[in-house]
């Protein structure tokens, strides 16, 4: 009798599946399998043809693919990924990617090592992103525009000896996003997030001011030039939730992280505050601050002096008395303010925005010579000309220039005051002259500010530099990675690639925008006139309609009054072009 002998060959082996599929089967089962179905059908498959892949397996929520060569692997799962980041889905996967030796099956299934480091390789890969073996990466370095990371010796699950792994990132400089789905490097300086703190105060009513403290810490904080500070945006994300510090660390990619509690009872404040380290989980110190209700602003002081003392502790005395800060006299009108700022952060509600106005209005009546609450009001009338809610009267215009140029005059040298006087000027008064100079001087003051790097990111593109828009865009993202402000950033950098003529990416980016606020109006007319440019003819006129819908009144020929201040007279056209071939009438 002659034994068969058992077929081996060598292989380029794709694994991949879908990042917390059955969480999100949970929530919305026949959508989560209709999208993953339609990913195979539509984007899956047709690059396992281009690429000549054959498909081994599937399972529930992912596939096993093999290829002739590494190169083939990675380039189709670098298509994939690259896809799926352009935010063409809800789905994001993890892929694995070895080359190793397989046992051919009589099934034509295959079998082995070679196999299992794959799958292994993909279960330990970052959400959204390729990980890959160093035989891979030996055959695929440098020819390829995309970068690597080297992630050390890998012990997985039921392999004897360690693989080393290497994960991939995107190549090209300008991209805003530096990996495919990688955790956010750790800046070159102490670099930290203030979560909110937890309010013990008998009255629930006091969440406010529990918030507010958290804005003035991550302010005190921000204006240290030798430190990388989150914007309370992106920390503001994790309220309410029970979250690991790690995590927070990994995902704003931060080194430390601020976390504690105030209690106000009566006239009694009490602050309580343990700094960690987001990399290993370690208490570098806990404290609690108690003093009277007249003594918050120099608490708030102690907090931010005791955590730039753990964390830099070559920081000048000199620096850390200029960022000690009193925004105002009046204690009354301080509450007022951190009130109308809770409702000041509820980006795209036209109610809470009209509601902000009225409480900064009512700080001012308090204290006629609180700088922010001015900054803050003249930002409202900002905030309702990009949501489309504003009537554009000449006294609105009037009453946001009055209020722009009194904060000026009250705080010259408050980064905050500048980039909301500024934004103010140059988005409702339409003076991008003033408004650039501000915004410039806010970021001299404070480059830890990513609202103003987000208004400059706006007012570059309005200038004609679109290139230099990304770069400020991108800047405003890692230093506020979530929030409220993400969508208008995601919408800057759509109409950035737009004017670039990257339509197709600007279409991406846009999309982005709307997965994060359906009904952002700057993010709808992005998509609109980016998807007509690419003849999507379909997508672009579904979402002109739906864009009517919410601002009936909008049409090509006021278009200008709606949008910024355009310099470049081209840009403008081009834009109307976009949404009159979208179907905006005339």
């Amino acid at each position: 009798m002659i034994e068969q002998r058992v077929q081996r060959r060598l292989a380029a082996i794709l694994a991949a599946d879908v990042v917390g599929y059955s969480a999100l089967l949970q929530r919305a089962e026949e959508a989560t399998y209709a999208e993953f179905e339609r990913l195979k059908r539509e984007l899956i498959g047709p690059s396992l043809s281009r690429h000549e892949g054959r498909l081994i397996k599937t399972t529930g929520d992912g596939a096993i693919a093999e290829f002739a060569s590494p190169l083939a692997a990675m380039r189709c799962a670098v298509e994939i990924q690259d896809h799926l980041t352009s935010g063409a889905s809800t789905l994001r996967l993890r892929v694995g990617i070895n080359l190793g030796d397989v046992i051919v099956g009589h099934d034509g299934d295959l079998y082995g090592d070679g196999i299992t480091i794959a799958v292994r390789l993909e279960g330990i890969a970052d959400p959204g992103g390729i990980l890959i073996s160093e035989k891979v990466y030996s055959e695929v370095e440098g020819k390829l525009d995309v970068g690597f990371e080297d992630r050390g010796e890998q012990q997985l699950k039921n392999i004897s000896k360690p693989v080393r792994a290497y994960a991939v990132c995107a190549g090209a400089p300008d991209e805003p996003i530096k990996a495919f789905g990688a955790a956010l490097s750790l800046p070159d300086k102490p670099s930290i997030a203030v979560l909110p703190l937890q309010n013990l105060s008998s009255d629930p009513e006091q969440e406010f001011f529990a918030d507010g403290m958290v804005e003035e810490i991550t302010t005190a904080l921000s204006r240290f030039k030798a430190l990388f500070v989150i914007a309370r945006n992106s920390s503001f994300t994790y309220k309410g939730r029970a979250v690991e510090v790690k995590q927070v660390g990994r995902e704003l990619g931060v080194r430390y992280v601020l976390e504690g509690s105030v209690r106000k009872a009566a006239n009694r404040v009490r602050i309580t505050g343990q700094l960690i380290d987001a990399t290993t989980g370690a208490h570098l110190w806990a404290d609690r601050f108690d003093g009277g209700l007249g003594d918050i602003f120099d608490l708030q002081d102690q907090v931010t002096e005791r955590v730039v003392g753990a964390i830099a502790p070559a920081v000048e005395t000199a620096e850390i008395e200029r960022a000690k800060y009193k925004p105002t006299e009046s204690l009354d009108a301080y509450a007022v303010y951190l009130r109308g700022l809770a409702k000041f952060s509820q980006y795209g509600n036209r109610l809470a925005t009209a509601e902000a106005l009225r409480l900064f209005n009512c700080a001012i009546e308090l204290d006629p010579e609180f700088a922010l609450a001015y900054s803050h009001a003249s930002h409202c009338y900002a905030q309702a000309k990009t949501n489309g809610w504003s009537s554009g009267t000449a006294d609105e215009l009037a009453e946001a220039s009055r209020l722009a140029q009194r904060a000026l005059e009250l705080g010259k040298d408050d980064a905050w005051v500048l980039c909301g006087s500024g934004w103010a000027l140059a988005l409702v008064v339409r003076d991008l002259g003033v408004g650039t100079t501000l915004i410039d001087r806010a970021l001299m003051l404070n480059s830890n500010l990513a609202e103003a790097w987000r208004c400059s990111g706006w007012m570059r593109i309005w200038l004609g530099d679109p290139k230099l828009a990304i770069e400020h865009f991108v800047r405003a993202m890692r230093l506020s990675p979530l929030g409220r402000w993400l969508v208008d950033i995601q919408s800057g950098i759509a109409h950035a690639r737009f004017f670039l003529d990257r339509y197709d990416e600007a279409a991406a980016w846009a999309a982005m925008a709307l997965q994060n606020n359906p009904d952002f109006q700057a993010g709808m007319r992005i998509s609109a006139a980016s998807n007509a440019m690419i003849g999507q003819t379909v997508e672009a006129h579904k979402t002109a309609v739906r864009l009517q819908r919410l601002n009936p009144t909008l049409r090509v020929s006021n278009l200008k009054h709606v949008l910024g201040p355009y310099l470049r007279a081209g840009d403008l056209t081009r834009y109307e072009e976009g949404l009159r071939k979208a179907g905006l009438p005339e």
